[in-house]
C-alpha cells in the first residue's frame, strides 16, 4: 500500500499532514492545490487511509481491514464525490453526495472523509451549497478538495479550509525516480524531466508515451531540414503537425528546448548540460551557422505561436508563420 514516503518531494505538505495526524489537530476541510498529474489524489488517498487506519500511526499500515478497504477504493467512510456533467460540479452533486449524506455517522471508522477532485469545476451555486456544510460540519467529517486553480474558489470557502500548495519537484529527484523506479534510460529521462517541469506524474506519463516519442521525432526532423524547405514542403510539414494537434504544446516545447540547447552550446561549447545530448552533431551545425540574435528570435517566435494557439488563432497560419521565422533565423 502507498505511504507518505512514496510521495516524491512535497516535504512541507507531507509534514503538515503527518503532523495533523500525530497531534490529532485535524482540520474539517483541506484544499490541495497543484497542477494536473502532480499527485494530489495520490496524497489525499494516503492521508485518508492513514486517518482511518486501525493502528493509529502517521502512515497507513496496509494490513488492517480499514487499510485494505481504502487500498481497493471500497472504504465505506472514504467517499469520492463525482459529477455527472463533465464540465461542472453542480448544486445537486453537492446536495446529494455531501450535504444529504454528511449527517449519517461513519459506518466503521473515526472519520467520514469526502474527496472531491476537480473542485475548480464547482459552480458558484455548488460552492455556496458546500459553504453551509463547511460552516457547521459534524465532528467526524473531513472534506478534501483537490484543485488545479485555487483562485476559482470563493474566498468564503478558502477561509474555512487549510490550503496546501504542491510545489515543483526538483529535477534531480524526478530524474532519479524515472531511472531507478521506472528504468528509463538516462537520455530519455533528461528529456522527460525538461518537459515535466517538476510535475512527477507528467514525467511518468512522458516516459511511457509512444505518442510523445513520435512527436519528438517529428519535431527534431523539422529542425534539421527547415532552413532548406520550400513553400510546399512547409505546407506539408504543417499538415503533419496538424495530425498531432492534441500534442502541439509538446511539439512546440520540444522545438523550444532544442533551440535553447543550441543557444547554450553556442555560448559554452559544452555538451554536458544539453537536454538533447544525442543531437549534438545537429546542434553544433545550427550553433555555428546561426547568430545569437537569430536563435533568440526563433525562441520568441515559438512562445508567440503558443500564445496564438491558446487564443484560438488559425492553426495553419500560426504554424506557417513560425516555420518561416525558423527558416529565416534558425
Amino acid at each position: 500500500m502507498a505511504v507518505f514516503q512514496d510521495v516524491i518531494g512535497q516535504e512541507q505538505l507531507k509534514e503538515h499532514l503527518q503532523n495533523a495526524i500525530r497531534t490529532g489537530k485535524i482540520s474539517h476541510a483541506y484544499i490541495i492545490n497543484g497542477e494536473r498529474f502532480a499527485g494530489k489524489e495520490f496524497i489525499a488517498k494516503i492521508f485518508a487511509a492513514a486517518l482511518q487506519c486501525e493502528k493509529g500511526g502517521v502512515e497507513p499500515c496496509g494490513e488492517c481491514h480499514s487499510c485494505k478497504q481504502a487500498m481497493s477504493n471500497n472504504h465505506p467512510d472514504i467517499i469520492r464525490v463525482t459529477h455527472e456533467k463533465p464540465g461542472s460540479i453542480g448544486v445537486d452533486d453537492i446536495r446529494s453526495q455531501i450535504n444529504g449524506d454528511i449527517a449519517i455517522k461513519p459506518y466503521s471508522s473515526p472519520h467520514k472523509i469526502y474527496i472531491m477532485n476537480e473542485a475548480e469545476k464547482m459552480t458558484p451555486g455548488a460552492q455556496n451549497a458546500l459553504l453551509k456544510t463547511l460552516e457547521e460540519p459534524p465532528e467526524y467529517a473531513i472534506i478534501i478538495l483537490l484543485t488545479t486553480n485555487v483562485n476559482s474558489l470563493l474566498q468564503t470557502i478558502l477561509s474555512r479550509c487549510v490550503v496546501l500548495n504542491m510545489k515543483p519537484v526538483a529535477d534531480e529527484q524526478v530524474k532519479k525516480y524515472l531511472m531507478e523506479e521506472m528504468h528509463v534510460p538516462d537520455y530519455r529521462a533528461e528529456v522527460c524531466v525538461a518537459f515535466a517541469r517538476g510535475n512527477i506524474g507528467r514525467a511518468r506519463q512522458l516516459a511511457v508515451s509512444e505518442d510523445f516519442e513520435k512527436v519528438k521525432e517529428e519535431a527534431l526532423s523539422l529542425v534539421k531540414y527547415v532552413h532548406e524547405m520550400d513553400a510546399s514542403e512547409m505546407s506539408a510539414a504543417v499538415k503533419k503537425v496538424n495530425e498531432y494537434k492534441m500534442d502541439v504544446d509538446d511539439y512546440l516545447d520540444i522545438l523550444s528546448i532544442w533551440y535553447r540547447d543550441a543557444l547554450l552550446f553556442k555560448a559554452t561549447s559544452d555538451a554536458n548540460h544539453l537536454v538533447f545530448k544525442e543531437e549534438i552533431q545537429n546542434i553544433k551545425k545550427v550553433a555555428s551557422r546561426t547568430s545569437y540574435e537569430g536563435m533568440e528570435k526563433v525562441i520568441n517566435s515559438l512562445q508567440k505561436a503558443k500564445k496564438r494557439l491558446d487564443a484560438n488563432v488559425n492553426f495553419d497560419l500560426t504554424m506557417e508563420l513560425l516555420l518561416l521565422d525558423m527558416k529565416e533565423n534558425g
